[in-house]
């Protein structure tokens, strides 16, 4: 079984780290790391298009990318790893990626390149930051791999699950709850200073406050102690809404031909 192993917070990160340790110590199981070489937060799914990127091996035997996650991934799955891997895995992340969060996520991103290779893909994040309790949320995330294998998951249809692991001892965590996402309130305001310059810089605000936090969110799971599961998809398209947006359609292309008519 072989597993590739990426994240956003870069190579070195502790996530990392400890998600590279306890996937290795599962009988059978080859993981190897390919993740950005500096933190690359919100990065989402964005490819770097118009420089090169370059592969490096660090001093803790992983390979480093001057990219994005989505790099990593799709280098590695095209060309750099010579194999194709059967399961992608992305972090431990430095911080809850709930609701809103997995748009701009660049954890989730690592996964889901994976996922859109037709490779089963798992995000791992931890719901507070500074890696508290990291090696129990390690563990955790070991024992989760471990229950795909055992349920023979990976291997069959690709599949993208989002995961978010309470910052508590192994021993007080819930269960797994199988989650929807929930919603944040928009973006606190933009942050503006004035630079040595005398131009004015601007920082991107904090992420909102849960909206949504229902019993069955995400939030909702992990605020209770439990571990949030997610399973996304990549498909943006407003199904509920075709219809009506099939007759707006069939207007403007009414409108359209007129105007060429004329």
């Amino acid at each position: 079984m072989k597993i590739l192993i990426s994240n956003d917070d870069g190579y070195q990160a502790p996530g990392i780290v400890a998600l590279h340790a306890a996937l290795t110590s599962i009988e059978g199981v080859e993981a190897e790391v390919v993740a950005p070489e500096h933190n690359n937060s919100a990065k989402s799914n964005a490819l770097t298009l118009h420089s090169p990127l370059y592969v490096h091996r660090g001093a803790n035997g992983f390979r480093y990318v001057n990219g994005t996650p989505a790099d990593c991934v799709h280098i590695a799955m095209t060309g750099l790893l010579g194999y194709r891997p059967d399961l992608v895995v992305s972090g431990i992340n430095n911080g809850a990626n709930m609701g809103d969060d997995t748009i701009y996520s660049g954890t989730v991103g690592a996964a889901m390149e994976g996922y859109l290779f037709g490779v089963p893909a798992i995000a791992f994040s931890q719901v507070q930051r500074d890696w508290v309790e990291l090696q129990a949320a390690a563990q955790k995330a070991k024992q989760i791999v471990q229950q795909m294998l055992q349920q023979q998951l990976v291997g069959q249809a690709p599949w993208l699950l989002n995961v978010n692991i309470p910052n508590l001892p192994l021993e007080q965590m819930g269960g797994v709850k199988l989650c929807r996402l929930g919603r944040r309130h928009s973006a606190e305001p933009v942050i503006t200073q004035v630079s040595p310059r005398g131009e004015t810089m601007y920082w991107i605000g904090s992420a909102g406050a849960a909206k949504d936090d229902a019993e069955g969110t995400d939030f909702h799971a992990t605020a209770q102690g439990h571990v949030s599961m997610t399973p996304l998809k990549v498909d943006l398209t407003d199904h509920e809404h075709l219809v009506y947006w099939a007759q707006t359609a069939s207007r403007l292309d009414g409108s359209a031909g007129a105007r060429a008519a004329a």
